[in-house]
């Protein structure tokens, strides 16, 4: 399918002032003004605001989940640790190429909102399944204590969604294609100095129990 530059530049629109002025906050006449359309396109594309959202996010996640699913298919012959490695670069990656519809979402996911239980719920959960999987792998591969892996597992999609949830932290260091480019590099640096780390512990096991 072609792609309609009417409805890319909406959508584009859409995601800016959902991210500056949230769903509620933002008109489909604040839309259409920042596109250059008229009104009555949106409602024809997207029979309105809550069709424009769906929408945007759809696309958002299945081109996402693609994009995991193609980077676990091609380097299927790789250890699981290259494999894992290469998932987050392409996931940070995506979200920073999308970064103000990546900071909306989150935004909304950590509200509950009718559009997490609605929208997000599925997409979420197949996202779960792909990095907890590989990541599981990579713990057995490791021989990492069975007790340990939820709580690293937590600290590993703690890590992917950070910079978007608190994006008033990275704000300043994010200004321009050429800042997005070395956030990536450097963030998904970071989280593999995590992983090289966590893997170097393998057969480690914490004998300290810490009381609270």
């Amino acid at each position: 399918m072609k792609p309609n530059p009417s409805k890319e530049k909406v959508i584009e629109a859409a995601s800016s002032l959902f991210f500056q002025k949230g769903f509620a906050g933002t008109s489909v006449r604040d839309i259409a003004d920042k596109a250059s359309v008229n009104v009555s396109l949106i409602s024809y594309y997207f029979k309105g605001k809550q069709g424009l959202l769906e929408h945007a996010v759809t696309q958002y996640y299945e081109e996402y989940l693609k994009i995991i699913e193609h980077v676990l298919e091609e380097k299927e012959s790789l250890p699981a640790l290259e494999r894992l490695k290469s998932m987050i670069f392409s996931i940070i990656q995506y979200k920073q190429s999308h970064y103000q519809l990546s900071c909306f979402i989150y935004r909304e996911l950590s509200l509950d909102s009718i559009f997490v239980r609605e929208m997000a719920v599925t997409y979420l959960a197949k996202e779960n399944h792909y990095v907890s999987k590989i990541f599981f792998d990579v713990l057995k591969a490791h021989r990492k204590s069975n007790n340990d892996r939820q709580y690293l597992l937590l600290q590993l999609k703690g890590m992917l969604v950070t910079p978007y949830v608190l994006h008033n932290e990275w704000k300043d260091q994010v200004v321009g294609e050429f800042a997005h480019h070395q956030f990536v590099k450097k963030y998904v640096l970071t989280i593999h100095q995590w992983l090289d780390f966590i893997v170097s512990q393998s057969g480690k096991v914490c004998e300290n129990n810490v009381s609270y």
